[in-house]
């Protein structure tokens, strides 16, 4: 219908009769002469609608209001002197119209394009209106880009695209599953997949080698800004391939994908394992833009004369002492905000925050007269502390601490506006535990098909796996391990997380027996697509970057689902509901 998108044209259109399609963004009068500006989703042009040129066209247009949706036909000519509109790209032309065709109307809108007042369920309940938005357009452009590159690149690098199953079995790989209830199997269910794991595994023991997929994943947990229920991943499996084989696959992937989208980033990215994430930014997702990294003082505190500290400090092993140095906090912060901090790391379980400043003198504050002055000169130099600077302490249960101060460290940085938005930080977190233990039961820190360092070690916590994420500014962007390609070590990675013989062959039998004909090593990864164009398109919520997204309550706004059905489907389905409001 359209001869040119609006915001293409340019003085080269000059003279040239056009016909373009769009909605009217707005509209003016101006004693008798009316113009409208046209969108699409190029951008915008001005049309003008006179009565000396076309008096049908100039009567269309009084009918005219916002979001009409109109085929203009006319001529491009420059704008008069002084009337150039520098901030639109299209502002040194307009079109004198001399056809005006209303295709469609528009009610009054629930809200504003481009407001940003509105309130996000509203937003999200008239979905197909906030898309129209052109900032809501170009983040599907860069994800469009964005998924085009990551298939050519692996594409070209010999990689098979193959599409695994939706409807498959409930396993135990984490998060709580989706379950889809069978007809024809009363009383039997499916799960929708958490990711394509076991299939991809199962592709590389069927020789297919390297294997691909833009897949969709369903995760029924609790949501928050970077999670949704149903997400989509770029996931790869490669046969004959260890860590160093996918790493450098997923940096050729990490660069086309954001050359594509207009960025440069470099290979190889920098790498830190597990221990040190945590042990120095109490993460296992650091975000490197900026460095306050904690320092261990654990062993200077068991010296001093506070009986809390030296207490704590005796049990190295389930205990940690950190100390944050924060360079002229001392000057920025005020003590009232200091001895305030300890009200924020209360929050996360902390039971104090201790602090010194460094003066011109030396140390001050209220914990010094606790430590002899070798003690104080050991944690400047460790802490290479400055005048000027601060330094918080955060004492107690290992996984407490390094948590807690974890999280004050991005809330001081956040607080200092020290975090440079323009930058992308890549870095990879290396040699991850296999296993954890929470309240008394063993988990796998990634999942049970992760192939172990060595599995003869005295604790099971001491355990590493082959495992790897890539991180980019404080958030994971993906995963992936070398895989167990040997039924003896994934029966007895099973046996350690309390799977008995009969549960595991009910729930991965099928996967058992076919590392029994043959598997080749193998190992993969997948990229959460939308985290990685959240991050790309600097979106503050992963709901800005998925089409048709839920709320933090697992709901449609657009469809209102989840919602009944029909009694006669349940029938079918041999379920019954019970009543919400007696349970």
């Amino acid at each position: 219908m359209r001869s040119n998108y609006c915001g293409k044209l340019s003085e080269s259109d000059i003279d040239k009769e056009v016909t373009l399609c769009g909605w009217a963004n707005s509209y003016r009068d101006h004693g008798g002469v009316i113009f409208v500006d046209l969108r699409d989703n190029s951008g915008l042009v001005q049309l003008v609608c006179d009565p000396a040129d076309s008096k049908d066209a100039h009567k269309n247009a009084t009918i005219v209001r916002d979001e009409f949706v109109l085929i203009a036909k006319g001529k491009v000519r420059a704008r008069g002197e002084g009337l150039e509109n520098p901030n639109l790209d299209t502002g040194k032309i307009e079109v004198v119209v001399s056809e005006l065709i209303i295709e469609s109307k528009s009610t009054a809108l629930p809200f504003v394009i481009n407001d940003e007042k509105v309130g996000e369920e509203i937003r999200l309940k008239y979905r197909y209106l906030d898309l129209r938005k052109p900032a809501s357009y170009e983040i599907f452009r860069l994800r469009s880009k964005a998924t085009i590159a990551a298939r050519n690149i692996l594409d070209a690098n010999g990689f098979l695209e193959v599409e695994t199953p939706v409807l498959t079995k409930s396993t135990p790989e984490g998060a709580r599953d989706y379950l889809v209830p069978s007809r024809v199997h009363g009383g039997e269910f499916y799960a929708l997949p958490q990711s394509p794991q076991l299939f991809k595994q199962l592709l590389m023991v069927a020789g297919f080698d390297k294997y691909f997929q833009i897949a969709k994943c369903f995760r029924d947990e609790d949501l928050r800004a970077d999670r949704q229920p149903e997400f989509t991943q770029i996931d790869f499996e490669m046969s004959f391939a260890g860590q160093e084989d996918v790493i450098k696959v997923a940096e050729d992937l990490l660069e086309a994908v954001f050359k594509a989208c207009g960025h440069s980033i470099q290979a190889p990215f920098n790498r830190i394992t597990y221990k040190d994430a945590m042990e120095k930014y109490g993460s296992d997702k650091p975000d490197l833009r900026y460095d306050l990294a904690m320092v261990d003082v654990i062993d200077i505190f068991e010296r001093c004369e506070n009986e809390i500290f030296s207490n704590i400090a005796k049990n190295k092993h389930h205990n940690r002492i950190k100390a944050l140095k924060v360079p002229d906090g001392d000057n920025i912060f005020s003590k009232r905000q200091m001895k305030g901090f300890e009200d924020y790391v209360r929050k996360f379980g902390a039971s104090g925050l201790g602090y010194f400043q460094m003066k011109e003198d030396g140390l001050k504050g209220p914990l010094t007269k606790f430590f002899s002055e070798a003690d104080l000169e050991e944690i400047v130099k460790r802490a290479d502390l400055k005048v000027g600077d601060a330094i918080f302490f955060g004492a107690g249960d290992k996984k407490l601490v390094l948590d807690y101060m974890g999280r004050f460290r991005i809330y001081l940085a956040e607080l200092m506006d020290i975090v440079p938005s323009d930058v992308f930080e890549f870095v990879w977190v290396v040699d991850f535990p296999m296993f954890e233990v929470e309240d008394g039961r063993v988990k796998a820190l990634h999942h049970p098909f992760t192939m172990p360092k060595d599995l003869d070690c005295e604790h099971i916590e001491e355990i590493e796996s082959i495992a790897y994420d890539i991180v980019l500014n404080g958030t994971e962007l993906g995963g992936g391990s070398v895989r167990i390609h040997r039924p003896e070590i994934q029966n007895e990675v099973l046996r350690l997380l309390g799977i008995s013989d009969e549960e595991a062959q009910e729930k991965f039998g099928f996967l058992v027996e076919a590392l029994q004909y043959g598997a080749p090593p193998h190992a993969g990864l997948a990229f959460g697509l939308d985290r990685l164009i959240m991050l790309l398109t600097k979106s503050s919520s992963i709901r800005d970057v998925i089409a048709f997204p839920k709320t933090q309550r697992a709901q449609c706004m657009l469809t209102k689902a989840p919602s009944p059905v029909d009694n006669e489907q349940l029938k079918e389905l041999s379920i019954r509901v019970r009543d919400i409001k007696k349970v």
